[in-house]
């Protein structure tokens, strides 16, 4: 332990010199430094490689904001969704192995995988999950806000995400795609996802601190928590985030000095020293166009962006006419940047513990001016700008804006008529609760305070340290709760993917627990316009109604002497007590109400 420590703090002795010696990065720090100040980030570290050597690594502000920690070249970040990259390569070493062809179906290697439709399902290739071109939209909700372990749960999911276009018609970011690689290299090789980034590229680059699992920044040394900026643009902590399940599109947490041996690697044609890490041929493929991401002509804010393609885990761009290879990273409390610009031999990473931050996009054009010594923008200059503009037009904004809420409205139903379950196969599940006399929802012990905005509309507020953000009130996310025909509650519905229509989570109401003596009171035969209908227990204490010529219907208790029927949406049953005794049952159907009498026996 005491020799690898050695090994880490000489080579970030040799890399600090290298900052001091080379006459290309003059000046360099005091623009880093700016940066840091007009951002407002917590701090940052940044790595230069060119060819096989480490040019520049250093960290600026802290890792510990409020203990003021520094941050430096080994601190751990998370990286978000630049892990990418390392997820497709472990297809392209199977493919190399001649496990699989990435024109393959996935699945031919995930069998119980179901996409929307059939189209899709006979259509989409392998190639399709690591340039984005499935035809699915992002559906992050499902993931980010009904997060799992279970990976496989994850993937059954997919069956319910609709398309927004059609497979290879368009490009568009879907982390579910890097997700089924994962799940494809762990059906192949027996192994975890995980295990296999360990094996094929941590153990050999020696990226001893890299961790594939929150874990290791939660009881690791040496780590970065993650901020944001509130709306006074103060510095706030935020809790690391899990990403769990999906860790394959986005769950690397790593250093920059760590992710300078990577930078190496895909620099020198898939190798690190001797050893070939990745094929040569996957390597100039995965940096090679194979999907037109965005299209355009450059504007006069960068005339040297000439292009937006992505390849297998990477986006292509042009950058003051030098070809670049990045991806970014954004994952709560913390944003990356992992460029390479393989035609000059230079790669940049930059890591940053801010919440969305343009730190990791700054310090990178910075950086890539001063090596590849094209003219120089003042990026630090131009940001400060830009933030200041910005705030200005929200302060306008503010002075002007009105709230589109109709005022004067109430909901339909009483509080008590919305709670339930509320499902969507393709998302999760959560509950809507109601406590003192307020709405909430909850998932995974997580409480949201439903705040009514007009009609069946409410928002979704945040609560923090048991307190109701207030702030968020007429700018939080607007659910709308739907009615079926005979006035229930039958939907929440929710605009959370902007490519397809609001996404509609099924009502399942709350259901109590009757005892046998009571049910039995409810026993016997019924007379409707002629028609006997029985009414009796079996399977253990479950209520059943039969009505001649139909199947037998369940009945679930939802309030005292209330049912509804277990697999009909709309229909419910009550019965009527007189005197103690039941012997009046009132069917509510779509179609009225009827009475039925108890027949004698």
């Amino acid at each position: 332990m005491k020799l690898r420590f050695l090994s880490i703090a000489l080579t970030f002795f040799v890399s600090i010199s290298f900052a001091q010696t080379d006459k290309r990065l003059k000046g360099i720090e005091k623009q880093f430094n700016s940066v840091l100040e007009s951002t407002k980030a917590a701090g940052f570290a940044v790595a230069i490689v060119e060819n096989d050597k480490v040019i520049y690594a250093k960290g600026f502000g802290y890792a510990d904001y409020e203990n003021k920690i520094p941050a430096d070249a080994n601190t751990l970040f998370a990286i978000g969704s630049s892990t990418k990259a390392f997820t497709s390569a472990l297809l392209g070493i199977l493919r190399e192995d001649e496990k699989l062809s990435l024109d393959d179906s996935p699945l031919k290697y995930v069998p119980e995988l179901e996409f929307y439709n059939n189209d899709m399902n006979n259509n989409i290739i392998i190639k399709d999950l690591m340039r984005h071109s499935t035809g699915l939209p992002r559906h992050d909700g499902a993931w980010y806000f009904f997060p799992t372990h279970n990976k496989d749960t994850l993937v059954a999911r997919m069956q319910y995400h609709e398309p927004f276009t059609g497979v290879r018609q368009k490009w568009y970011y879907n982390n579910f795609g890097f997700l089924l690689q994962g799940v494809i290299t762990e059906r192949i090789t027996g192994k975890t996802w995980e295990e296999n980034i360990e094996n094929h590229f941590f153990k050999p680059l020696d990226m001893n601190r890299s961790k594939t699992m929150i874990d290791g920044m939660k009881n690791g040394t040496n780590t970065a928590k993650g901020y944001r900026l509130d709306e006074d643009r103060n510095i706030i902590k935020m809790d690391y985030y899990d990403i769990a399940g999906m860790s394959p599109a986005g769950s690397i947490n790593s250093s920059v000095n760590d992710m300078t041996k990577w930078l190496m690697t895909w620099i020198n044609k898939g190798k690190y020293g001797e050893e070939q890490i990745i094929p040569e041929a996957y390597v100039k493929e995965a940096m090679s166009s194979q999907m037109v991401a965005a299209a355009g002509f450059p504007n006069d804010e960068l005339p040297g962006v000439q292009y937006a393609n992505y390849g297998y885990g990477w986006f292509l761009h042009s950058y003051k006419g030098h070809y670049m290879v990045e991806h970014g990273g954004n994952i709560d409390g913390f944003s990356a940047s992992v460029a390479l610009y393989p035609t000059d031999n230079l790669g940049i990473v930059v890591l940053a513990n801010q919440n969305g931050s343009a730190v990791p996009r700054l310090i990178r054009n910075i950086a890539a001016d001063h090596m590849l010594k094209v003219e120089k923008t003042k990026w630090a200059e131009k940001h400060k700008e830009d933030v200041e503009k910005a705030l200005k037009a929200k302060e306008e904004t503010e002075d002007t804006n009105e709230t589109s809420n109709i005022k004067g409205t109430k909901p339909s139903h009483i509080k008590l008529d919305y709670t339930g379950s509320y499902e969507h196969k393709g998302y999760g599940k959560f509950d809507v609760v109601v406590e003192n006399d307020t709405l909430y929802a909850e998932l995974d012990n997580n409480r949201q305070y439903l705040h009514h905005y007009h009609y069946d509309t409410f928002e979704l507020i945040d609560i923090n340290n048991g307190k109701i953000e207030t702030s968020e009130i007429g700018n939080a996310l607007k659910v709308t709760f739907t009615t079926n025909i005979a006035g229930d509650i039958d939907y929440m519905k929710a605009s959370i993917e902007p490519m397809t229509d609001a996404i509609a989570f099924k009502r399942t109401p709350n259901t109590i627990d009757v005892d046998t003596e009571t049910l039995e009171k409810y026993v016997g035969l019924y007379s409707l316009m002629g028609t006997e209908i029985k009414v009796y227990i079996k399977d253990e204490n479950v209520l059943y109604a039969f009505v001649p010529g139909q199947p037998e219907y369940e009945l679930v208790a939802t309030a005292k002497h209330k049912f509804n029927l277990k697999i009909l949406d709309g229909y419910k049953v009550e019965f009527l007590e007189t005197d103690g005794t039941f012997n009046e049952v009132k069917f509510i159907q779509p179609n009225g109400t009827f009475v039925a009498k108890r027949k004698e026996e």
